[in-house]
């Protein structure tokens, strides 16, 4: 199903999209070394109860993983890039850590994701979320009414391998409104000029992600966390954006 929103239900996903990117830098804020990934989860699902807003991870329970994945955030460490499953453990120094998160307000969703290093960062690891970030920037300079979910992917792949990172095509941006994840799909490398074309009141997210050696992902015994097959760092951008008359309006900025 591909939704186009009506011009209040778009205003409806600024709140979501909002409360989502406030929740993630405040967790950011929160998150030391030693901190738990239990306990981030558990602030999560406190952050949105006081919102007022749904947790779409709960209860999600599709085909790729184990269900119902049970928790509130995804929570990436190092060499996990997609779907963590928040544990029991402490992360250490230097911990490459990405923080996945959708909720849905007032019946609208929407998804973000951001990848930092926890204390000492590794050049190495900085380069990675880095790339990540041009190319969400690049994806999302691309977007807008006439362009095709091609452009996006190519603009995306473009940064990605430009920066010398293979790119996984298993999993990429998607449709997003009513429901977390819906068509069109936006894989994360492309040719230009292919796919559905764009119009106002389409949601995207976008989400850029990489492994530093491999394009091939391996599955936790979890059912749920993906990592690189070769124990490779990884790192993952995620913002949702609207598709308006003017352009594209990144709506999982924080307050």
């Amino acid at each position: 199903m591909i939704e186009i929103l009506t011009p209040a239900e778009v205003d409806r996903a600024r709140r979501t999209g909002a409360l989502v990117g406030t929740i993630l830098q405040t967790l950011r804020d929160r998150t030391r070394v030693g901190t738990n990934l239990l306990e981030i989860d558990r602030w999560t699902k406190q952050l949105i109860e006081d919102a007022g807003a749904e947790s779409c991870y709960v209860d999600y329970a599709p085909s790729f993983g184990r269900g119902p994945f049970g928790h509130h955030v995804c929570t990436a460490v190092n060499d996990a890039v997609l779907h963590g499953l928040p544990h029991d453990r402490a992360l250490a120094d230097g911990d490459l850590l990405t923080l996945d998160l959708a909720v849905s307000l007032d019946g609208i969703a929407a998804d973000a994701a951001i990848s930092f290093v926890v204390g000492t960062v590794d050049p190495a690891d900085a380069a990675l979320i880095d790339a990540t970030e041009r190319a969400l920037a690049a994806g999302i300079a691309a977007a807008r009414p006439g362009a095709r979910t091609g452009d996006l992917s190519h603009a995306i792949g473009t940064v990605l391998e430009d920066a010398g990172y293979p790119v996984n095509v298993e999993f990429g941006g998607h449709g997003i409104g009513s429901t977390m994840h819906q068509d069109p799909h936006v894989s994360n490398t492309g040719r230009p000029g292919r796919g559905y074309t764009l119009r106002p009141g389409l949601l995207l997210a976008l989400e850029p992600w990489v492994m530093a050696d491999t394009d091939v992902l391996v599955t936790d015994p979890d059912g749920w966390t993906l990592r690189s097959a070769t124990g490779a760092r990884t790192a993952h951008t995620e913002h949702t954006i609207a598709i308006t008359e003017d352009g594209a309006e990144v709506l999982t900025l924080p307050r």
